[in-house]
């Protein structure tokens, strides 16, 4: 695996974004909206409820990590779009670039836009409404790793959806992060879930991530079997996302679609 070829993936995108205004906001716009508006949201749940019960460490702390975990899935989607958008799949192929050069490049980019979009929001929601991620102590590091890879994961995985299906299946993988939300807990316990939703919960990596945060909250502590358990899946996720994203690969090259790819056809 090559170095070079993986750096040139993350430069084409910095290209692009230092020639293009509407790609650079997108970093940091949405997350500052959500902060904003969830902060104030906190705040005034703080201001209506019984002394000594703050919305602040649980719900703006959930939103925070919920919207980092999203922007890492998006980060790896949006860079694969780019080549989707340009048809620039037979340039890329066309070089010495691997798929695993490939998937690391998309990865990489990944972790820098993503990162961008955490810096804002920590400072957003520190400076303006007194969220300390301090207070979470150690617990915060595996937090955002198993976050991390899971995004990362979902992320792959739709890239390889879209590459499978078409390009007008990109529609499919924007509302991911919608859909796993309920069943992650991100704002309530899992015991508050049905019970098939339950085993569904226990079977995805931000659910003790999510649990861990109230316990902390709570003054409980975290699970740390929960913690090993939720980076044991996220990594099992991750793994299995780069071999699913191989194997279409190698099937859109076999049949010929890769050469065919346009944004008219879904298959």
């Amino acid at each position: 695996m090559s170095t070079r070829r993986i750096v040139a993936i993350v430069l084409r995108q910095l290209y692009l974004m230092r020639g293009s205004v509407a790609r650079i906001l997108p970093l940091f716009a949405w997350v500052a909206v959500d902060m904003v508006l969830w902060g104030f949201i906190t705040r005034y749940l703080n201001a209506i409820t019984r002394a000594g019960l703050d919305f602040i460490p649980t719900l703006l702390g959930a939103v925070l990590l919920w919207d980092y975990f999203a922007r890492v899935m998006q980060g790896v989607t949006t860079t694969f779009l780019e080549d989707v958008w340009s048809r620039n799949f037979l340039n890329l192929f066309a070089t010495p670039l691997s798929t695993g050069e490939y998937v690391a490049g998309l990865v990489a980019s990944s972790l820098l836009t993503s990162a961008v979009g955490l810096c804002v929001m920590l400072v957003l929601a520190t400076v303006f409404f007194g969220l300390s991620f301090f207070s979470y102590g150690a617990a915060l590091i595996p937090f955002l790793l198993i976050l991390l890879t899971f995004g990362l994961a979902l992320g792959v995985a739709g890239s390889a959806i879209v590459l499978w299906l078409g390009p007008a299946s990109e529609w499919f993988i924007w509302p991911i992060p919608a859909i796993v939300a309920p069943f992650a807990g991100v704002f309530y316990p899992i015991s508050t879930l049905p019970r098939w939703m339950q085993y569904i919960a226990h079977a995805l990596p931000p659910a003790p991530v999510f649990e861990g945060l109230r316990g902390i909250v709570a003054g409980k502590g975290v699970s740390a079997p929960a913690l090993a358990w939720g980076g044991v899946l996220a990594i099992g996720y991750l793994v299995a996302a780069c071999l699913i994203f191989g194997s279409v690969y190698r099937r859109a090259v076999r049949v010929g679609l890769i050469a065919r790819y346009s944004a008219e056809s879904l298959s």
